[in-house]
């Protein structure tokens, strides 16, 4: 068998190339479809089978060729491959061959055409390179790795410094980009991708490398497309730059500085030519670099200036020089030597010193009163504004080394000298912020001060010349009276504010009076109506008549207040028992039911109060006794609007557990206390169980089995509900799987809430429920009220358009209880319209439920839903639900909810 097969021009062309770029090799051929095998003489004494029958041959060379063969199943005609393989020899050697081939595509034969070549001689010579280039690889400060298929297989030590590991093995194995910046992630791999050929390389680029402690470092790295056991891999050469990038930095923080410092820099030889000219120069003196440089210095600057004699005199003058516009500038110019030359800084004080005379001009013209006194007392300055306040002229105080005036304290108590601010601030040198003090004018009249005085120069040892501000505040003290009264008193109706009432109501006000307290908590009925329809000025109308009607109604001593809003206080005290508070409840509404007239108008109005008794020895405080209160209100709303209720314990703990229950609900899910059980839905012309409904059950530890009818509104409330809801939905798709093997085509229906509706979360969350658990979207119905979708039908239609992308059902529950309409089912993308059980329930016993519940099959078939009638509990129900049509049905008669392992 040995010999070639199938010599063609094309095939003597590619063994020729292949021979030639091998040196001294043995040919070979593999045929894929009847895996023939070809070699020229030799190749048995190549691989250790000297001698050998031709069937050994072609196993060994099979075998060592397996991945080259592998390799070229799909690839294109004349794809180049090269494999290292070690051959064991019958000696216990092991002899190196290097394999190369192409793919030959003649006519529909695709043959694998190699070479095979020994590359055990001159293995020494080889192995003496390979050690040394490790050896140079290994001392190297410049970090060298080796990736392969996205993985470190090696690391130098320099690179196990880069990267702050323990060792090399800490490493070999991980994804490069493990030890890459995301910032500089896309760089890199753009440039690997364009290494497509051995011996390719990448140009220089800067990298941030990720160290294992977390940090960074800055490195220059270049890519090098290679072989590493016979496979393609990618080597990198890596060096730190960190140090060279911080001197960069700070060269061009250096250049930045000098650039753009606010003062003029200049730089002059020893006999001030300008060699250096900074932007600043250029703002000053109005003279560009290019034109400066070169020139004499004080040519430029408009006057005479020798950096030499002003070294001389110490370094720092005051000097007038001229820009090119001719004006005149006001410069501080410091000097210091250097090399051959002066530095010169150059500060234009032009500005400073106009703002000095501005501030002069300033301090005249405020209307807060400004006196300097010196550190003897004595006064050096007053502003006009001072003169007015005081009564006084310039002209008169100036030198006095007395106050302007007497002083008095907010009591009234003359003050000694020493206490006057300014004594305070002279000896101490800390300031005085915002000291109300009394001070006499001269005509005997008094003003009212508000006194801060600052050092003029806190670094000088006391006693301190002394800056004086002041400012009249005696039209402010006389509102103060009137700000006290706002701050206690309701500005709309002038009755006591919530502070006030809880303040009278705390135990320490309560133990003055004789017997009990009431309090009652007053909230107008449908005032939001009013306020609405006719506006809020008629409102405040209203809240004010009925605050006039509230003290008419009550005692001189009770306390009238208003607590916000429509809802208004009253605090009456030494009240015998419930019934006097009663008939003070009534006595009040009655006076709220006359009519009331406001701009014409003759409106009707009522209120709810709530009613809570403080005995003598009551200890709660005022706050509490107004939530009872406010407790006891809702309650009477409850009843029924226009009543009164007392507040008592069992109100407070049927409030109380609801505070219990939501924050038990927050961690129901959990504690795994939340569970679904789930009611089967028949197909009325088949009697089979096509879908189950998820309905959520709460086992709480220690009320026990909580009602939906009582927990689903509490989360709704709360806005709770798009947690549970979250949770719940996760679970059915998770329960169902089980039932779904025993009867593959079993569906879910799941209940959403109106507020979950709003929640942008929801279509992520019913595609991650169907992700997780694997149950296809397309199993899936989720059941919405129709009240909740006439909340916001465009919002809805929105949210339930996304969900029926993602291949999911939708159903429209308790149809008939909330605005049913033709136009809204064919607006919306609903699947199916659940009949709401009140309508079943008439079924028999009922001609109108009977014709309602025609009419809605017929509406719901007219647009293509599928109908399920809710609440079946009896046989005549179900057949007459047979006779009109409906598709599906539910109820007890059914079946009950069960847990999923019971369905």
């Amino acid at each position: 068998m040995s010999g070639l097969m199938g010599d063609t021009g094309i095939v003597h062309e590619a063994v020729t190339e292949l021979t030639l770029s091998a040196g001294s090799a043995i040919v070979w051929t593999f045929d894929p479809r009847t895996a023939a095998i070809t070699w020229t003489p030799g190749l048995d004494a190549l691989i250790g089978l000297a001698g050998a029958e031709d069937d050994q041959v072609r196993a060994r060379l099979a075998q060592l060729v397996r991945p080259l063969v592998t390799a070229a199943g799909t690839d294109p005609a004349w794809q180049g491959y090269e494999l290292e393989q070690p051959c064991p020899l019958p000696d216990g050697t092991v002899r190196r061959i290097r394999f190369r081939a192409r793919v030959s595509a003649l006519s529909d034969n695709r043959t694998l055409i190699g070479v095979a070549t020994d590359l055990s001689s001159g293995h020494d010579k080889r192995q003496e390179l390979s050690d040394r280039y490790r050896l140079l690889v290994d001392l190297t400060p410049d970090a060298i790795v080796v990736h392969q298929a996205g993985r470190l297989v090696y690391a130098n030590p320099a690179t196990v410094r880069f990267a702050r590991a323990a060792s090399a093995s800490d490493m070999v194995g991980r994804p490069i980009v493990d030890f890459v910046h995301p910032d500089s992630l896309p760089d890199l791999l753009e440039r690997i991708s364009q290494l497509d050929e051995p011996g390719a390389t990448s140009g220089a680029s800067d990298t941030v490398l990720l160290r294992v402690d977390g940090t960074t470092i800055t490195v220059e790295s270049v890519a090098v497309r290679i072989t590493w056991e016979g496979t393609p891999a990618y080597q990198v050469i890596m060096r730190d730059v960190s140090a060279q990038k911080a001197a960069e930095a700070a060269l061009r923080y250096q250049a930045a500085l000098v650039a753009h410092v606010s003062d003029a820099l200049i730089a002059t030889t020893e006999h001030g030519i300008v060699t250096s000219w900074n932007p600043s120069a250029e703002l000053v003196y109005g003279h560009h670099a290019y034109e400066a440089i070169g020139q004499p210095i004080d040519q430029l600057v408009g006057a005479p200036l020798d950096p030499a004699v002003i070294l001389g005199a110490g370094g720092v003058v005051q000097a007038v020089h001229r820009g090119t516009d001719g004006r005149l500038r006001a410069v501080r110019v410091s000097v210091a030597s250097m090399d051959g030359g002066y530095v010169l800084i150059c500060a234009d004080e032009t500005a400073r010193r106009r703002a000095e005379q501005h501030f002069t001009s300033v301090v005249a013209a405020i209307e807060e009163g400004v006196v300097v006194t010196g550190a003897t007392g004595r006064i050096e300055s007053v502003n006009p504004a001072a003169e007015r306040i005081l009564g006084v002229t310039g002209q008169d105080v100036v030198g006095l080394a007395s106050s302007l005036a007497e002083l008095y304290d907010e009591n009234g108590a003359r003050l000694p000298q020493l206490r006057y601010p300014t004594a305070y601030t002279r000896r101490t040198g800390q300031p005085r912020n915002g000291q109300i003090v009394c001070a006499t004018k001269p005509d005997g009249s008094r003003v009212w001060l508000s006194v801060s005085c600052r050092a003029l120069n806190p670094d000088d040892e006391p006693p301190l010349a002394v800056v004086v501000s002041m400012t009249d505040i005696t039209e402010r003290r006389m509102i103060d009276g009137r700000r006290e009264y706002e701050a206690t008193h309701d500005a709309l109706t002038g009755l006591y504010n919530r502070t006030v009432a809880i303040a009278r109501l705390n135990p320490a006000q309560r133990v003055r009076r004789s017997g009990s307290t009431a309090v009652l908590f007053i909230d107008l009925d449908k005032f939001k109506v009013i306020n609405d329809s006719l506006g809020h000025a008629i409102g405040d109308k209203v809240l004010q008549i009925v605050g006039t009607r509230l003290c008419g109604s009550t005692r001189e001593d009770d306390i009238v207040g208003r607590l916000g809003g429509d809802e208004f206080v009253v605090i009456a005290h030494d009240i015998s028992g419930p019934e006097a508070a009663t008939g003070l409840a009534e006595h009040i509404r009655t006076e709220l039911n006359r009519p009331v007239a406001v701009d014409g108008r003759r409106l009707h109005i009522d209120a709810s109060v709530g009613i809570v008794i403080a005995g003598e020895d009551d200890g709660r405080q005022g706050d509490e006794l107004l939530r009872d209160a406010d407790l006891a209100m809702y309650q009477a709303k409850t009843k029924g609007r226009g009543r009164h209720a007392f507040f008592d314990v069992d109100l407070r703990e049927r409030t109380h557990r609801r505070l219990q229950l939501e924050q038990d609900l927050r961690e129901a899910p959990r504690r795994g206390q939340l569970w679904l059980a789930y009611q089967p839905i028949v197909d009325l012309r088949t009697g089979e169980t096509t879908t189950v409904e998820a309905l959520l059950r709460w086992n709480h530890p220690r009320y026990g089995l909580i009602s939906p009818a009582e927990f689903i509104p509490l989360a709704e409330d709360s806005d709770l509900i798009n947690l549970i809801g979250g949770h719940m939905l996760r679970m059915a798709t998770e329960e169902i799987l089980g039932p779904r093997q025993r009867y593959p085509g079993l569906q879910l229906t799941v209940n959403l809430s109106a507020r979950q509706l709003d929640d942008p979360a929801l279509v992520p969350a019913v595609r991650e429920a169907s992700q997780v658990s694997g149950l296809p979207p397309s199993a899936m119905c989720l059941e919405i009220t129709e009240s909740a979708l006439m909340l916001d039908p465009t919002a809805a239609g929105r949210t339930l358009a996304a969900v029926r992308e993602l291949g999911a059902r939708l159903a429209i529950d308790d149809f008939g209880t909330g605005y049913s309409s033709l136009a809204q089912l064919m607006t919306l993308p609903l699947d199916t319209l659940k009949i709401d059980r009140t309508f079943v329930s008439g079924l028999g016993e009922s001609r109108d439920a009977e014709a309602i519940v025609t009419s809605i099959i017929a509406m719901a078939h007219a647009v293509d839903l599928t109908v399920v009638a809710e609440g079946v509990e009896h046989e005549h129900q179900l057949e007459i639900l047979r006779e009109l049509g409906c598709d599906l049905a539910q109820g007890y008669h059914l079946g009950r909810p069960v847990p999923a392992d019971q369905l």
